[in-house]
């Protein structure tokens, strides 16, 4: 039997949702809801696109300079000397997408799917005898282990992971419009050497290391962003019936991923001249293209039954050339999270915002097992 959630549940759901914009970046979440009626707005030398159909353009229709200030390439060149899957061009960069698509492909997503199904074996074990769970450590020591394992590196997942978000944090104001602290370069540098020192391999090129060092960071920020949430709103918009549901669970784990768009914003420069909706683009622009406004997160709650297309869902995952190579894998955590944790239907007793996170999350979100769910001997 499939339950469909109130309208009360699924307000309550996008009302805790709405608190990692705006106690995290509350001025950034405020220009972007002035404008989001707008498919396409211009505010001095950045245009904002919210529109699905632009949003695809940009990425499939539109030269991007990958290695612009204020772009994940730019940041990536600035932190790591250049070489990483983010900055490159031409045949480098395609060549490096294709090494990285090869290990998240559906045999590397098998291959590693036992390191994170034994996370969250032991990590949810409490849960059936009552006992509360933050499902905010479990998700870092479930990337921070799936990193290691996917990069064959011997270093502790918690450091991995503690590393990568400390780099993400530290670099994130070349990714937002506004000015930059002092010392913004100098302690995202810091943070991505001491990364790059528990990822580097035994031998290699100081490019493989910064690709190694990159991966982490995309890999453990989506990650501890975007379980926590889903989670939560499961919980509050009272999905988990379609979370135990194996027919139904693949569709909601891509409209949870499309609301919760653990990315948001995808920052991008224009390489050439073009139009964008109606709105002329000039080479240099900065492009703020919101990955939640065009996959519709802020007008449709996440439903299994009626789901949106593919064609729009994914599209928190970049399109086309500029799609992550990572959405399997993303999809496949996600996946088997919700599958545990169906059989508990936790409710979240606790949320607090993480303020100073590269992505809208959880600093701790701790849950609890409903009473008719727990073991029956823990009662």
């Amino acid at each position: 039997m499939t339950t469909v959630p109130t309208g009360s549940a699924l307000r309550a759901a996008r009302r805790r949702d709405r608190r990692v914009y705006t106690r995290s970046h509350p001025l950034l979440f405020a220009l972007l809801a002035a404008t989001r009626h707008r498919t396409v707005a211009r505010i001095g030398g950045a245009v904002l696109v919210h529109g699905t159909e632009p949003y695809r353009r940009a990425l499939t229709r539109i030269p991007l300079d990958r290695t612009a200030a204020g772009t994940t390439g730019g940041a990536a060149r600035e932190l790591s000397a250049g070489g990483t899957l983010f900055d490159q061009d031409g045949t480098g960069h395609r060549a490096t997408r294709r090494e990285v698509a090869d290990a998240l492909g559906a045999a590397g997503v098998e291959r590693l799917r036992p390191v994170w199904l034994d996370v969250l074996d032991r990590r949810l074990a409490p849960l059936g005898s009552g006992h509360d769970v933050d499902l905010v450590p479990l998700a870092r020591e479930l990337a921070g282990a799936t990193v290691c394992a996917l990069l064959g590196t011997a270093g502790d997942p918690a450091a991995v992971a503690e590393a990568a978000a400390s780099a993400a944090a530290a670099a994130v104001r070349d990714h937002l419009p506004g000015p930059r602290p002092p010392g913004t370069s100098r302690a995202a540098a810091a943070a991505t050497a001491r990364l790059e020192a528990l990822l580097a391999p035994d031998s290699g090129a100081a490019a493989d290391t910064a690709l190694r060092a990159m991966l982490a960071v995309a890999t453990v920020n989506t990650t501890v962003a975007a379980l926590p949430r889903a989670v939560a709103w499961c919980a509050d918009a009272r999905l988990w019936h379609q979370a135990a549901d194996d027919r139904l669970r693949p569709a909601l784990v891509d409209e949870l991923l499309r609301v919760i768009a653990p990315s948001p914003l995808l920052p991008r420069v224009a390489g050439a001249d073009a139009d964008l909706g109606g709105c002329p683009v000039r080479a240099g622009d900065r492009l703020i293209l919101v990955a939640r406004h065009a996959a519709r997160a802020h007008r449709r709650p996440p439903d299994a039954l009626r789901p949106e297309p593919p064609a729009v869902s994914r599209l928190v995952f970049g399109a086309g050339p500029h799609a992550c190579p990572g959405a399997r894998l993303a999809r496949a955590q996600l996946d088997d999270t919700l599958a545990a944790l169906a059989a508990h239907r936790p409710t979240v007793l606790r949320a607090r915002v993480d303020r100073g996170a590269a992505l809208p999350g959880w600093r701790s979100l701790t849950v609890r097992a409903t009473d008719s769910h727990r073991a029956p001997e823990n009662r």
